[in-house]
């Protein structure tokens, strides 16, 4: 599962985004991958582990939903 969330900010900053990855790995457990960043500058990759598939789905919804609040956009 994956979404890819857009900020343009008022003025002359720069568009920030937001890709959030969700995928199981070789082992049975699940990652949320967080890739942050300015629109073609240098992004942030952050890796969360979850046991389990209901866990890890909880968090992709919780981190999306806070982005949808702080003013991003689903794209």
């Amino acid at each position: 599962m994956r979404v890819f969330l857009l900020h343009a900010p008022a003025g002359t900053d720069p568009a920030h985004y937001l890709q959030l990855t969700l995928q199981p790995d070789l082992f049975g457990s699940w990652e949320l991958l967080l890739e942050s960043g300015p629109v073609g500058g240098r992004a942030r990759l952050r890796r969360l582990q979850f046991s389990d598939e209901a866990e890890a789905r909880a968090a992709f919804d919780k981190a999306r939903d806070a982005e949808l609040r702080r003013g991003y956009q689903i794209t």
